[in-house]
């Protein structure tokens, strides 16, 4: 898997952190719906498929599981050099990257306790979403500052290719590109907002993708800004 990341400036509070004096996960109304917008052949976009409240509460269960794993800044393999986001762990599984390259450790390499579980309303959403036979093993959690990005790349450190990559965001709205199984096809953006869900899977499972910027001010669930990614994924095959 290749990312592509610039230099981090991590703040010292807790970017999890939701204004105490906004009720609202964003910066105007936000209807909730079951609308489904099909992107590309296997992925889907669920606009505003987690409402205000919802938000919230996930909100709250990432602050606990930051509190246990904390959010801390990986590294490029051979480079060394910082991402621009900072990430932990959910789950039986976390991704980590460093100078050993990308993979799966059941430990977080700071702290080196076992990661937090997976809350029940991300199973409930994985199994109302996605209908696979077999629960996540990872949820991976990026948080962007305003100035992060995340370079094209895809998720290719899965056995389990047949189990779609179901995301989560929340807080600021972010530009998301897709492009295609290469890396020199053609591209295409759009825009993710605080409680869209987003499935990448099928025909596009190993679809190259990334964020091009957060758009700051976008949305009042985070207390000082930014945007956290929740990524669900299914690592060994079910059974």
């Amino acid at each position: 898997m290749t990312r592509e990341t610039g230099a981090n400036s991590p703040t010292s509070s807790d970017p999890t952190s939701r204004d105490p004096e906004s009720g609202n996960a964003a910066s105007g109304p936000a209807p909730v719906t079951a609308t489904t917008v099909d992107i590309a052949p296997g992925v889907t976009l669920l606009p505003q498929r987690l409402p205000a409240e919802a938000q919230q509460a996930l909100l709250a269960d990432i602050r606990r599981i930051a509190d246990e794993a904390p959010l801390y800044t990986p590294t490029m393999p051979r480079t060394g050099k910082e991402w621009t986001v900072r990430m932990t762990n959910c789950g039986p599984l976390g991704w980590v990257s460093d100078r050993d390259g990308y993979r799966y450790e059941t430990t977080h390499p700071v702290t080196g306790r076992p990661w937090p579980q997976i809350p029940e309303t991300l199973l409930a959403l994985w199994d109302e979403v996605t209908a696979y036979p077999a629960p996540p093993e990872c949820c991976l959690v990026n948080y962007y500052a305003d100035k992060a990005r995340m370079g094209l790349h895809r998720d290719e450190d899965e056995e389990a290719r047949d189990a779609p990559v179901l995301s989560v965001s929340l807080g600021d709205t972010a530009t998301f590109r897709l492009g295609g199984l290469e890396r020199c096809d053609r591209t295409k953006s759009f825009r993710l907002h605080s409680g869209d869900v987003l499935l990448l899977g099928g025909d596009n499972r190993l679809a190259y993708h990334g964020i091009d910027r957060i758009l700051p001010g976008t949305s009042t669930l985070l207390r000082d800004g930014g945007r956290l990614n929740l990524t669900l994924r299914r690592v060994n095959p079910a059974g």
